[in-house]
């Protein structure tokens, strides 16, 4: 018998904040942890690496030290890298948290001209995260890509968590968030 989500099903959603992406250093990594597409329970947060690769060991490490951790039950990302091109490897973040992932993108990716891009700056090594996260499946009027769940069960979630836009609560929310941080007041489409 396929059993109905409740609609306080406790999710995170990630995002990074605004920052100059010709300059090295660190960005601000946001976290998220919402009952539902309702009610913004606490707030995580890390650091990584502009155009590094530390994204997916400090996001693991984000979730699994944090006390909502044995709730969660979703793992939302906004798009499958934070800092420029700090890919995520959803697998590994999957296996790590042992949470399932979705990765929402507003826009559908034209993964040809990722990759391309990714040889030219000679990033070359990231093509096979991106691959690793498996095929961009259209949801409405975005796209996601999953790990951990089946679209089913991804569709489910997204109906209780996209509350007052298109995407997650979760997700806009530690947009403006990580955007009043950095600018000292939200900006930006979330």
């Amino acid at each position: 018998m396929n059993k109905m989500l409740k609609k306080e099903i406790r999710v995170i959603g990630i995002d990074d904040a605004p920052f100059n992406k010709f300059k090295k250093g660190n960005v601000l990594i946001v976290g998220t942890v919402f009952r539902g597409g309702l009610y913004l329970d606490g707030v995580l947060s890390t650091k990584v690496n502009v155009d590094g690769n530390d994204a997916t060991k400090k996001i693991i490490e984000m979730i699994n030290n944090c006390k909502f951790k044995p709730q969660l039950q979703c793992i939302f990302l906004d798009g499958i890298a934070v800092g420029g091109f700090n890919v995520i490897d959803v697998k590994e973040l999957n296996n790590k948290t042992k949470i399932p992932v979705i990765v929402i993108i507003r826009r559908n990716p034209n993964i040809e001209k990722i990759k391309k891009t990714l040889i030219r700056i000679n990033k070359r090594d990231k093509i096979k995260l991106i691959e690793k996260a498996g095929s961009v499946i259209p949801v409405g009027k975005i796209y996601i890509q999953l790990t951990g769940l089946s679209i089913d069960k991804a569709k489910e979630i997204l109906k209780i968590v996209c509350t007052r836009s298109l995407i997650p609560e979760p997700i806009r929310i530690a947009h403006l968030i990580a955007s009043g941080i950095t600018f000292g007041e939200s900006r930006g489409k979330a």
